[in-house]
């Protein structure tokens, strides 16, 4: 996992649609420029001194042996080679792999693994440079990495409170899509507010697990299970869901998990293969749960019904919701197959006539599935009758770098050849006193000083 990054850049933000902050923005005037004779070009950067760090901070966490990178980049001698591959994929930002438009909606995200303009900058010009290597004492310590089989978030929370594996399955290594759904008791005794969540193939399995989503199930009095709410998604590339400290995502006492994970076998066969999900519970000797906000994430399908997508050509599906109370959007998760390109949401509020974008990702690769976790003090506070627009566009033609088949028609469906239309989204459910108590906080926060949340 990518550390924290200090770097967080705030393009524009949406504070809640009753209110907008315009006060607080700071603006720094430009100093004086040096004299020509003060004046010094800066160095051109080289791999020891500006180049090794920036791949360590948020590269190395795939690209090392026994991760999933496809080359390790911990040396001079494993990067040199691949110098002009890396300028390119940095350029353009398909590397790392965190698709979202830098220039549109909400930008503080938390886990936000995008290089900074600077750290682009850096990069292509070593690349231009002629990829030196430059003084080797100035070469950042290596770092110890954890077990690829690691969870991830630790670094932030510890080890999870509970692990809850599915049921064995033995992956075929050739065939077609497979569905695997098995009911497993979590062992937890009491209800808990839930703080984290990551879903964690076996390292064998990210190669073919295509997505591993969890339902929270408890029985009936007649013995059988009932569904109780989405515990959590997985599908490549997800790091996990956090959940803000106000808000309480319940896992009942006693509880189990129905598993709906897709495997496609990928050459190799797995047997006794498992997925787990660890869960973190807020602290209940510190967490107030009777004062907290109920929050859950939710599919949010953006088709009426069912479509197709001709051969070589294209298509855009829209879907809208509103609530009939205040809510906060605290995450957001695009999601489709190979045909998807782009994905957007926005919210409508038809009292102001407002239409504001949130987020967009307009690169959208189905090789990564990212839930893009806002800021606390600048996740939407979004007001009664609002409504969610969320769009997405489809390319079936010979342009889609990821089109396996332009000849072919796309339909909907489960398969890994068909196409979806839906987004993840993690809501936090608000009364009106309390949605107008964080908007009165956001505009406090702003007036001291603070610039949470200012556009």
């Amino acid at each position: 996992m990518r550390r924290l990054s200090q770097r967080r850049v705030a393009h524009s933000s949406i504070l809640g649609f009753a209110t907008l902050l315009s006060a607080g923005a700071v603006s720094l005037a430009a100093p004086e420029p040096a004299s020509s004779a003060q004046q010094t070009p800066d160095p051109a950067p080289t791999f020891a001194s500006d180049v090794a760090l920036i791949l360590q901070e948020n590269c190395q966490v795939c690209h090392r042996p026994g991760a999933i990178g496809p080359m390790s980049l911990l040396t001079y001698e494993e990067v040199r080679p691949w110098g002009a591959i890396i300028r390119e994929k940095v350029s353009t930002r398909e590397m790392p792999p965190y698709h979202y438009d830098a220039d549109v909606g909400v930008q503080r995200l938390k886990e936000d693994m995008r290089l900074s303009q600077g750290e682009i900058g850096t990069i292509l010009a070593w690349v231009d440079g002629g990829t030196p290597m430059g003084d080797p004492s100035q070469l950042p310590a290596p770092l110890t990495w954890p077990d690829p089989g690691a969870w991830r978030l630790a670094e932030s929370f510890g080890e999870p409170d509970v692990v809850v594996a599915s049921s064995p399955y033995d992956v075929p290594a050739t065939g077609q899509d497979i569905w695997w759904q098995p009911s497993v008791p979590t062992g937890i005794t009491e209800s808990r507010c839930i703080k984290a969540i990551e879903t964690k193939p076996s390292v064998a399995g990210r190669a073919f697990t295509h997505h591993a989503n969890s339902t929270i199930e408890v029985q009936t009095g007649d013995g059988n299970l009932r569904p109780s709410g989405r515990l959590s998604e997985y599908a490549l590339g997800k790091l996990g869901e956090i959940v803000p400290n106000d808000a309480c995502r319940t896992i009942p006492a006693d509880a189990y998990i129905s598993w709906d994970i897709h495997y496609y076998p990928s050459g190799e066969a797995v047997p006794g293969d498992q997925v787990e999900v660890g869960i973190w519970f807020h602290d209940d000797a510190t967490f107030d749960r009777q004062a907290a906000f109920r929050q859950d994430l939710t599919l949010y399908f953006l088709q009426g019904g069912d479509y197709d997508i001709p051969p070589h050509g294209k298509l855009m599906t829209q879907g809208f919701h509103s609530f009939d109370h205040p809510v906060r959007i605290d995450s957001w998760q695009p999601h489709g197959h190979t045909r998807l390109r782009g994905m957007a949401l926005e919210i409508f509020n038809p009292e102001t006539g407002r239409r504001d974008m949130v987020s967009m990702v307009s690169n959208w690769s189905a090789l990564w599935h990212l839930s893009h976790v806002y800021e606390d003090d600048v996740a939407p506070l979004v007001p009664a009758g609002a409504v969610m627009i969320n769009t997405a566009w489809y390319d079936n033609t010979a342009d889609n770098p990821y089109n396996p088949d332009p000849d072919q028609w796309v339909a909907t469906g489960q398969r890994t050849a068909d196409e979806m239309s839906h987004a993840w989204i993690a809501v936090t459910h608000l009364d009106q006193a309390g949605y107008e108590r964080l908007v009165s906080e956001r505009q406090q926060g702003t007036r001291a000083g603070d610039q949470a949340g200012v556009p």
